[in-house]
């Protein structure tokens, strides 16, 4: 069985004018085979192994049939033999595998002359293996498959086949995207996923805004800008277009640009507004409004207008608040009142009211942590909680406690550690180890332990 799978691995037809014997050497393959593609070989290689050219060959079997077989055997061997001894160039060695190809080829076509069953059969699979050759991935399975690793080959070619599957893309996204919320799954991963949905269906607005913020959290803002852009085209709607606008102004501010990331929060929370003021009743228009004030009011913190950063914020917080108080189950709205409370407590620091700011960091680190408690898998619960803490520890340095500030501050690089190191592809979870390892650093220097701050 070994033995006759071998063979018609080998096996697809020869032409007695161009059979390498064992006396033909590499040179010459080289000057009489024509260049065949890695694809081609892999195709017919695929075809050859088949079990339906194994039993069209039992079927059909004479004696040329069998003269082809061993000999094509008898090139196998050859193509072995040189290439384990690595005297032949790689260009010789090519031109023997092309010479394999080609006899292949030719086997295959001749047995499908003989037997119009057989024909058929052949070229269905010829087709269907083409069509998983036509990408690089599918070629990579199919190597793998040629090469006797079927299993592997075709857990990886069920994986494209979903992949090339939009509706079963999407599913397996959603579960890749709940994984990765519970740090199960790396943002490389979940960006790949969306990308490779992305290019199936590039008419889907709600598939471009998943790969603008997950390339956000990854670093990539060239390419985060490039999808929001991609994203505003499809935008139709006005709360459409004020989502897009939300997240091009992310990726303005976070490259720097405050002009252009105030203008695109500005025409945000003008659309939000008009939604709200129309339907009062709708607690997602409402929440729009919140996250534009928000973002409003980070842009003003960058210009240094912090009169106009804390009005935001406060009306921010007071929406916040009361979406919480009409829905105490919505743990959305309760994170959105501990955000709201960490940004009011930010400008109080800028303008010297420590006690006002460590009220409100203090009470959104209680809420930070119920939240975290509540869903311990959850990857930005803990993160908030890590935020939180920092934040109560900037106030204690200000103030001058600095035992407090190193316990703040160990606690939160403790959770951010525990975040990078479940997802090493997320460039937010790294940065957050940099920065704790900072602050733990300063106040150790403040400390006077100059050990444990380098």
């Amino acid at each position: 069985m070994i033995k006759t799978f071998r063979i018609l691995s080998l096996a697809v037809g020869i032409s007695s004018t161009l059979l390498l014997s064992p006396s033909l050497t590499a040179q010459t393959a080289a000057e009489a085979v024509v260049p065949v593609s890695e694809v081609q070989r892999q195709v017919v290689a695929a075809l050859a192994a088949s079990n339906a050219t194994l039993e069209a060959t039992k079927r059909r079997s004479d004696r040329e049939l069998r003269r082809q077989l061993f000999e094509i055997e008898d090139l196998q061997a050859q193509i072995a033999e040189v290439a384990s001894a690595g005297e032949t160039t790689a260009q010789e060695l090519q031109s023997l595998r092309n010479e394999l190809a080609l006899e292949q080829e030719r086997f295959v076509e001749e047995l499908a002359e003989r037997d119009r069953v057989y024909a058929d059969e052949i070229a269905s699979y010829r087709r269907a293996v083409e069509d998983i050759a036509a990408t690089p991935e599918g070629l990579a399975a199919l190597e793998r498959f040629n090469a006797g690793e079927e299993g592997e080959a075709l857990a990886i070619l069920d994986r494209l086949r979903a992949a090339r599957d939009l509706a079963a893309a999407r599913r397996i996204a959603q579960l890749a995207k709940d994984a990765w919320q519970r740090s199960r799954e790396s943002t490389e991963s979940l960006i790949a996923r969306f990308e490779e949905i992305t290019r199936l269906d590039p008419e889907s607005l709600e598939d471009w805004i998943e790969l603008t913020r997950l390339e956000v959290i990854a670093g990539d803002l060239k390419a985060a800008q490039r999808s929001a852009q991609a994203a505003y085209v499809l935008a139709r709607t006005q709360r459409e277009q004020s989502i897009v606008q939300n997240d091009l102004g992310d990726i303005l501010l976070l490259q720097g640009d405050l002009t252009a990331a105030l203008n695109a929060y500005t025409r945000f929370l003008e659309i939000a507004e008009q939604l709200a003021t129309s339907d009062p009743g709708n607690a997602q228009a409402q929440r729009d409004v919140f996250v534009s004030l928000n973002k409003v009011g980070d842009v003003r913190v960058a210009q240094g207008d912090l009169g106009a950063a804390v009005a935001a914020y406060t009306r921010g917080l007071e929406i916040a608040e009361q979406l919480a108080t009409s829905d105490p189950g919505n743990s959305q709205t309760q994170r959105d009142v501990s955000v709201s409370l960490d940004r009011v407590g930010d400008v109080r620091v800028a303008q010297g009211d420590l006690g006002a700011a460590l009220s409100a960091y203090t009470r959104g680190l209680e809420i930070a942590e119920q939240l975290a408690t509540s869903d311990p898998g959850n990857a930005q619960a803990q993160r908030d909680v890590s935020v939180s803490v920092n934040k109560v520890g900037d106030v204690r340095v200000a103030q001058g406690d600095l035992g407090a500030a190193v316990a703040a501050y160990t606690r939160g690089l403790e959770i951010a550690e525990q975040l990078a190191t479940s997802d090493p592809g997320n460039a937010q979870a790294q940065r957050d180890v940099f920065v704790s390892l900072n602050k733990v650093g300063d106040v150790r220097v403040a400390q006077g332990d100059l050990g444990a701050a380098v």
